[in-house]
Formats: structure tokens, C-alpha cells, sequence
């Protein structure tokens, strides 16, 4: 058999890219969760795949896709292997779960085919050399969420914090999301407290009482029925008065996570609305964008009738956009080196296309880093009428220039109108290197009482010195009188007694 130069090869495939009415096939592999307890199911993306694909314009690229069950595990790397024995696919679409997307872009770095996914989510995924070289991330990761928490922190002057999440030793979705933080915070001069929930029946209020010992600001990732418990805890210990700040972690915008409402029908819903308004939650920044709305309705009607998903499981998630937006940026890249003169098999060409480059996804603006991972938006949404308990965006955060803004005409619910500082004026019972600053007082008030303490001394101390020169000045006078007597006296007996001589 006559094997054809790769140079030969590469201006073939150009050249039919390039003549009218040529199409170039491509093959997709798609690893997902056929489960669709998970919010990157199957069922769930492959709408906003064929979405995007059916979206494409003028584009020459014929695209195959297979989708393929990874149960968010092992299998995901034996169906690429299984499948790599006919023909490697061009392009891999996944995985999001981390433990079932590590050893497929190891592998996927090895074969030099690019992998595109929503996920996986994991700081570790951000040094890409040389075992995730072929990854680019088209969701925000945590890390990129930690650098938000980083510009917050920054603004309002905290340096200390608690991190406070549940832990399911599976997914651990919460924990990643921690490390995000922590990684964010390591490289500076924070102190961190790391608390952990196991179960859903732990004693919350005992975990509460160790976090107010040691922070001020708390920032959370569990269910929101986990952080309602909490919130409730929180106020019984009296740490829903301005002097706490809590954070809860919903990056996902699903009704599977709960939409963080403190009303929830039962006995405990007017504490709860008293509680959160100690509580913002961080988000991802929502578009308005009109084409967003429209990709939203079809995907809901999609999912409704052609995969038996309900009302409460066809909300437009981040992963939904993502993955969409993974199609868009994967044509983009190739369309680009194949009018370049390279092939479709040229792995590194088209990853260095997909990296450093800003493009519009369905919900606006995505920037791609030059390390292959997009840049993060989010949003703090807070209490903004305590009256009604009503929750509104109260801050964004840009990643592309890393600035934390907070909107203008809102209404923070600060006590004494400012952020609350991040530790006790006279520290922490459980720390004992803090060092008492005003024993309970607030800066200013102690202040003034040294102030005044000075100024007391210092009059009290004038008026002594004064009151000694005084009685100095009439002793002296008194002495100088008496002296003054004794002289007149003798000078009127010196006169009698001459007076005398003469008679």
C-alpha cells in the first residue's frame, strides 16, 4: 500500500476545503453521563450540540457525532479506546467529571486530538503541561471563581475567612469548589479555616459555634437546604446582626440546586428572612442577550418532547451553554487552520487557535485564556429589601481585566453602612496570638477614650503644677510679709527707745 506524505495530505485537504461546495468531515466523540440526575447529562446537552451544529452558517464542516456514555468514571476512557480502534475521532466533546476526564486528556494529549468540554472544573486541571496540553475549558473553572472571591476580598480589606462546605467524597463538587478558593488565597496573606459537613444530619449549630470562633467572613458550598440550616444556626448565635458576612456558591443557575430562597412555606420562614440578609450568594453573570432567550426556549422544548425531561430539569445551565459554545469555538479554531494550509489532524495547530481568543457564545462575550481556560463573569446577588425579603444583583466581577464592581443604586444591607471588618476588635477566643486592639470597642470609640485619656492627664497634670507654683508664690509673699513686719517693728522700737533717750 502507497502511503501519501503528510505534506501532500495537508494541501489536499486544504484545497478541498477550499474548492465551492467541498466539505470536510468531522468526527465528534461526546463522553457524558447518560444519568440525568447529572446537569451535564446526555439528554441535557445534546440539544444545544445539535443547537449549535444546525447554527453554524456558511460553515463547510460536516460533522458526525457520537455520543457516548462515560458515566461520569472509568468507562469514559474505555469507549475512546474502544472506539480509537477503528478511527480516532477528530475532536472530543467532554468529559465534565473530573475523575472520568483526567485519564482522556492524558490520553487525548498523547494522541494529539483536541478536547473541548464545559468542564472539568478542578484547579488541578490548570497546569495543562503535559497532561492536559489538548484541554481547553469553555466554563469558568473554580480557580477562575476564586479569583473573584480574591478582588472582593481585596476591595473590602478582609484577610481572613472560613470555608465552610459539604462533602460527598464521590463528586465532590463542593470540595473543588473550595480548592478553588484556597488556591486563589494561597499565593497571598490570608488565613483560612476549612470546616467540613459530611452528612446532612450533622450538628450544624456546633460547626456554626466553630466558625464563629474563628472568622467573620464565611464563604459555603452545599445544598440550598444546607444553607438554609446553617443560615437558621447562624441566627440563633446571634451572627445575622451586620457583624458576619456569609457566602454561599451556586454557579450552576438549576432548580436541582435550589434558587437560594429563604422562603420555603414552613414555620422557620420569617428567622430565615431575617437571617439572609447576612447571606449573598455568588452566581454566574446572566446575558440578556435576545439570542440567548430564543436558544433557551428551544432547548426546553427539545428536551420536553424529544427527551422526556420535565419543566424542573430544562433549565439552561452553564454546562448547557458551554458545551454549545465548545462547538462554536472548535469550528471557529479549525476553519481557521485548515484555510492556513494544515489539516484536520493537526491536534496542536487547532488547540493554539482555541486558546488566547475572544469569540460570541449564545450568552455573550467568551475570552479564552492563554493557558486554555475561559475567563470567569460573576455576579453577588443579595437581600436588598428586608421588608420583602427580595434578592437582587448587588456586584459583578470581569474576569478578563480581573475588576470587582459593585452596581451603582443598590441597597446594601451593611450594618453601619460599610462592610464589616473580618475579626473581632480584640480577636478570636480560639486564637490566642491576637492581640486586644480596642476590648470590644470600635477603633474610633477607642480612640477617643485614649485621646481623652491624654488630654485628662495632661490638664490634670497642668493644674497640678499650677497649683503648686501658687502655693509656692503665697508662702514666698507670706515669708516676705512677715519679714517686712519684723523690720517695721524694729524700726518703731529703735524709735521709742531714741525717743526715750532724749527725755
Amino acid at each position: 500500500m502507497r502511503l501519501v506524505p503528510a505534506g501532500r495530505a495537508c494541501l489536499f485537504t486544504t484545497l478541498l476545503f477550499l474548492a465551492p461546495g467541498s466539505t470536510v468531515d468531522i468526527s465528534v466523540l461526546v463522553l457524558l453521563p447518560v444519568e440525568s440526575s447529572y446537569l451535564f447529562s446526555m439528554n441535557r446537552v445534546k440539544p444545544a450540540i445539535d443547537y449549535a451544529i444546525q447554527n453554524l452558517g456558511q460553515s463547510r464542516l460536516n460533522f458526525s457525532v457520537q455520543y457516548v456514555d462515560s458515566e461520569c468514571g472509568n468507562k469514559a476512557l474505555f469507549n475512546l479506546v474502544d472506539i480509537s480502534l477503528l478511527q480516532k475521532p477528530d475532536v472530543i466533546v467532554g468529559p465534565v467529571c473530573d475523575y472520568a476526564a483526567a485519564p482522556v486528556a492524558r490520553l487525548a494529549s498523547h494522541w494529539n486530538i483536541p478536547m473541548v468540554s464545559a468542564g472539568p472544573l478542578a484547579s488541578g486541571f490548570t497546569h495543562k503541561v503535559p497532561e492536559y496540553s489538548y484541554l481547553t475549558r469553555v466554563s469558568p473553572s473554580y480557580s477562575k471563581m476564586g479569583e473573584m472571591f480574591l478582588a472582593m476580598f481585596q476591595r473590602y480589606r478582609w484577610k481572613r475567612v472560613a470555608l465552610l462546605y459539604a462533602e460527598d467524597f464521590e463528586e465532590r463538587t463542593c470540595f473543588f469548589t473550595m480548592e478553588g478558593v484556597h488556591v486563589a488565597f494561597s499565593g497571598e496573606d490570608y488565613q483560612m479555616h476549612s470546616f467540613v459537613i459530611y452528612d446532612q444530619e450533622d450538628q450544624l449549630d456546633h460547626i456554626v459555634q466553630q466558625v464563629r470562633d474563628h472568622a467573620r467572613i464565611v464563604i459555603m458550598c452545599a445544598s440550598s437546604h444546607s444553607i438554609r440550616k446553617i443560615m437558621l444556626a447562624a441566627h440563633r448565635q446571634g451572627m445575622t446582626s451586620g457583624d458576619y458576612v456569609f457566602f454561599n456558591v451556586e454557579l450552576f443557575n438549576s432548580s436541582l440546586y435550589g434558587n437560594g430562597s429563604w422562603k420555603q412555606g414552613d414555620k422557620f420562614d420569617l428567622e430565615a428572612k431575617e437571617a439572609y440578609q447576612s447571606l449573598q450568594t455568588v452566581t454566574l453573570l446572566r446575558s440578556a442577550k435576545p439570542e440567548f432567550y430564543k436558544f433557551a426556549a428551544d432547548m426546553r422544548n427539545r428536551s420536553r418532547h424529544h427527551y422526556d425531561l420535565t419543566s424542573e430539569d430544562d433549565n439552561v445551565n452553564m454546562f448547557v451553554e458551554g458545551f454549545h459554545d465548545a462547538i462554536l469555538l472548535y469550528a471557529k479554531a479549525l476553519q481557521e487552520v485548515l484555510k492556513q494550509g494544515y489539516s484536520k489532524t493537526n491536534g496542536s495547530k487547532i488547540v493554539q487557535k482555541m486558546w488566547n481568543t475572544t469569540f460570541e457564545g449564545i450568552a455573550g462575550q467568551v475570552s479564552i485564556d492563554a493557558n486554555g481556560d475561559r475567563y470567569g463573569d460573576f455576579s453577588v446577588i443579595a437581600m436588598t429589601e428586608p421588608r420583602t425579603g427580595t434578592q437582587e444583583v448587588i456586584a459583578d466581577y470581569y474576569g478578563l481585566n480581573g475588576t470587582f464592581e459593585v452596581r451603582p443604586n443598590v441597597r446594601l444591607l451593611w450594618a453601619n453602612g460599610m462592610p464589616p471588618p473580618d475579626e473581632p476588635s480584640c480577636g478570636f477566643t480560639k486564637d490566642h496570638t491576637a492581640t486586644c486592639k480596642s476590648c470590644g470597642l470600635g477603633e474610633s470609640a477607642v480612640t477617643g477614650i485614649v485621646v481623652g485619656s491624654l488630654l485628662g492627664c495632661a490638664l490634670l497634670l497642668a493644674f497640678y503644677l499650677f497649683r503648686k507654683k501658687y502655693k509656692i508664690t503665697i508662702e514666698r509673699r507670706a515669708q516676705m510679709h512677715e519679714a517686712d513686719n519684723g523690720k517695721h517693728h524694729h524700726l518703731r522700737e529703735d524709735s521709742v527707745r531714741s525717743n526715750l533717750s532724749a527725755a
